[in-house]
């Protein structure tokens, strides 16, 4: 029983750091444009124009990474309750760190920021994987002893 409270609490120390490395995204979401260009391009992207386009496509995708992170937040709750839907959360992470890293060669970016993200997405995505794996059937068949 003490390896799988150990399991837990790491489980759930990944959920959080997953929630909130997709969560920070909110910015993408409020930020005005000439300030989310300065940020990207502080990051390596080139100069940004004042695109509608690409400002719509930052808020759609920052407002959906959003809404992941605050996915993996109510996970973090009590993953044993929704153990059956953590795979959602793992395969999440190691398919976008994968598409991050294929992507990442194929434009030949420069290590960072790249190769941050995708360590982050792959790492997290691993840890959740096989930490929700070492909790038993026994931890489902009693949630309340598993209370942290």
């Amino acid at each position: 029983m003490k390896e799988e409270k150990k399991a837990l609490v790491i489980l759930r120390l990944l959920l959080v750091c997953g929630g909130f490395g997709c969560f920070i995204s909110i910015f993408g979401v409020v930020m005005p444009w000439p300030a989310v260009a300065e940020q990207l391009e502080g990051l390596g992207a080139g100069k940004l124009p004042a695109d509608p386009m690409l400002n719509y496509w930052l808020r759609m995708q920052s407002g959906a990474n959003t809404f992941i992170g605050l996915f993996f937040f109510f996970l973090a709750v009590n993953p044993v309750k929704y153990r059956s839907i953590l795979p959602m959360a793992w395969i999440f992470l190691i398919g976008e760190g994968c598409i991050l890293l294929v992507w990442g060669l194929l434009l030949k970016l420069p290590v960072l920021p790249f190769a941050v993200d995708t360590l982050f997405c792959l790492m997290i995505g691993l840890g959740i994987l096989l930490s929700s794996r070492m909790l038993n059937k026994q931890t489902i068949e009693s949630p309340s002893a598993m209370a942290v």
